[in-house]
């Protein structure tokens, strides 16, 4: 029996390290470009687009809504699907995507084109989740990759915002497509292969609980979506300085590189992962109630920067935790659909409660968020 309680982990698979790992690595800073470049998505959409925050909320949310699709199909046939080649196929697709909606401005045409890239970007990532799911160790080069989403973070804040002033709003577009394309190399030329044991090849039903874990998670990242997509706006509704949140922006960045994912690679024997999970979604909530309520900002600021920190630590345990208790791969390969189902919806609920109510309203729907999240884990992992 495993650490978790749920069953020994996957076999090992030789391979994936070097420029394997690597290539997994890009993909995910890639596949998971969301969670860093939220904030500057909408608010670029509303600013140099002028759409207003249920417009731009509903746009992320297309692009979302075609990854999660996507995901659950090639997450089904995970063990059947040609996995480097479709890898690299939806990585092009949404490098393509992106690119043309540098050139559009109207509506209708970038929703098009957001449920186009993100149906090809959620077909790539989610071989690229699955892949890592059947390493030696799936928490370990998850961390690694959470390292990694973290310094691309850094990198993305400190430079795509300057350009979006600079060039207008096409250079969010153009900067998701480069992405993309380096995305694509890197599957092209160093995606690994894995094989299964035989009977892991296929597999009915999921183990008892991986179901629950699966909300779990898709409830923090609801929470996460919800509140981090609007906090560029909060910042400018509470009055701070522009050059202020962009420096926010920047150590949110900073913290996700140095902090959440290198301690949970660290950490992964001194905690048990049951109780990570469910402490992780109250921690969430308390930081989202701070954030939509403060209003001075050296309380803001702090807040805002690790509000990322505790989604990325808690989801590395969780994608250990469901590695094991499904040895085929087809639970972690559907780690864009848990997460992207919450992050769809997100955005636009951020919109809709900002739009209809007040900013306080984030807060007071993630507490009630946070608790159903908790309730869903301590229900999958009871057996641990």
């Amino acid at each position: 029996m495993s650490e978790t309680g749920f069953g020994p982990a996957p076999t090992a698979v030789r391979g994936i390290r070097g420029a394997g790992a690597a290539a997994l690595v890009v993909g995910h800073c890639a596949g998971l470009v969301d969670l860093v470049a939220l904030p500057v998505w909408v608010g670029a959409l509303i600013a140099r687009y002028g759409f207003g925050p249920r417009e731009a909320g509903a746009l992320v949310t297309l692009f979302l809504l075609g990854a999660v699709a996507a995901s659950l199909v090639s997450a089904r046939n995970f063990n059947r699907a040609p996995r480097r080649a479709l890898t690299v196929l939806g990585y092009a697709g949404a490098a393509l995507a992106f690119a043309l909606a540098s050139r559009q401005s109207g509506f209708a045409a970038l929703a098009l084109l957001h449920l186009l890239g993100g149906a090809a970007n959620g077909m790539a990532l989610s071989f690229v989740h699955g892949t890592m799911g059947r390493a030696a160790n799936p928490h370990r080069l998850f961390a690694i990759a959470g390292a990694g989403l973290g310094l691309f973070g850094v990198i993305y804040m400190g430079a795509v915002p300057k350009l979006i002033e600079l060039h207008g709003g096409a250079a969010l577009f153009l900067s998701f497509a480069a992405i993309m394309v380096v995305a694509a190399l890197a599957s092209l030329l160093a995606f690994p292969e894995v094989s299964l044991d035989l009977g892991q090849q296929h597999g009915g039903r999921f183990a008892p609980g991986v179901l629950a874990v699966v909300a779990g998670v898709s409830l923090m990242t609801f929470n996460q979506a919800m509140v981090f997509s609007f906090v560029e706006v909060i910042g400018h509704a509470r009055g701070f300085a522009p050059q202020a949140i962009i420096g926010t922006l920047i150590a949110i960045g900073l913290v996700n590189f140095i902090g959440p994912a290198p301690l949970a690679a660290l950490l992964e024997k001194h905690l048990a992962p049951r109780r990570v999970v469910l402490a992780g979604p109250a921690v969430q909530a308390a930081l989202a109630l701070a954030l939509t309520f403060a209003t001075a900002f050296t309380l803001w600021a702090p807040v805002a920067a690790i509000f990322v920190a505790v989604q990325i630590f808690t989801h590395t345990f969780a994608f250990g935790l469901l590695a094991r208790m499904d040895p085929t791969g087809r639970a972690v390969a559907a780690t864009p659909a848990m997460l992207m189902t919450g992050s769809a919806l997100g955005p636009i609920a951020g919109g809709m409660l900002i739009e209809g109510h007040s900013i306080a309203a984030l807060g007071l729907t993630a507490v009630l968020v946070a608790a159903l999240s908790v309730s869903c884990f301590a229900r999958g992992t009871s057996r641990a």
